[in-house]
């Protein structure tokens, strides 16, 4: 009986995950199609679709677009997150709770309301839409992440290092950057990796703010909007390679952040 039901469990999830996955993974096999529609039967395996993709000049632009957009929010985030992190569990201030739950607010709160709600300040201040807004806004999605990686490596760490090295007469500049920074450095490139990943696929808030200078999920559904092509199917393909290696990455940093703590 105990084997019968560990069987239907596995039966169940492999379901559920064929059901999840079976989209990504005609996503992906579809952009290998020779022929013009990525429908069945397949005709492949071809890189017709992928030479397209890279000769078409409004997909490697907003290609370029997302990857800058994508590393310069994460850098913020992370670097933002670092800071938070650092001084709250470091000097624990006054009010520490409500500073913390302001930080991770736009976890609760839609990216159709936070791109929305940028867009007309923007307007209210006469900022044109541009890739400035579209960054601006992945920061503020990707903060929270970022700082609540940091601030639980930070909390693990021991602050003896530090404070021997106040002790000597080390200023908070050597303190940071000689030490604090060296020693959470998995967590801080989980963290760039997590927030490069959500901005890097990220729609509505690049929706709301871009320009004319788009970015890769904007330039894909536009074009999804003159009809099928296995290009498109190419690019999404493209969009979720780079998204699970990031995601990957992350993971196994987050993990080995987790392990080195259990072991202190």
């Amino acid at each position: 009986m105990k084997l019968l039901r560990g069987s239907i469990s596995w039966i169940y999830a492999l379901l559920v995950f064929g059901f999840i996955l079976m989209p990504v993974a005609s996503l992906v096999v579809f952009s290998f199609q020779a022929t013009n529609l990525p429908l069945p039967p397949f005709t492949g395996p071809s890189l017709r679709w992928y030479e397209e993709l890279f000769a078409d000049s409004g997909m490697v632009e907003a290609l370029r677009n997302s990857l800058v957009v994508g590393v310069v929010s994460a850098f913020f985030s992370t670097a933002l997150g670092f800071l938070s992190a650092y001084g709250l569990a470091r000097y624990r201030p006054a009010g520490a709770r409500a500073i913390r739950a302001a930080i991770m607010t736009p976890l609760g709160v839609s990216y159709l309301v936070i791109g929305f709600g940028l867009a007309i300040t923007a307007n209210e201040l006469a900022l044109g839409r541009s890739l400035v807004l579209v960054t601006l806004g992945h920061i503020i999605i990707n903060l929270p992440l970022a700082f609540a990686i940091l601030l639980s490596q930070m909390r693990d760490e021991d602050e003896t290092l530090e404070k021997a090295a106040r002790d000597l007469g080390a200023n908070e500049w050597v303190v940071i950057t000689r030490i604090a920074i060296p020693v959470v450095v998995p967590g801080l490139l989980a963290a760039f990796l997590l927030s490069f990943t959500l901005s890097w696929d990220e729609f509505l808030i690049a929706f709301f703010l871009a320009d004319f200078d788009v970015t890769l999920p904007i330039e894909i559904w536009s074009q999804l909007r003159t009809g099928l092509d296995a290009k498109t199917n190419a690019a999404g393909t493209l969009v979720f390679a780079i998204s699970v290696v990031a995601l990957t990455l992350a993971y196994v940093l987050n993990r080995a952040v987790q392990q080195r703590s259990r072991r202190a």
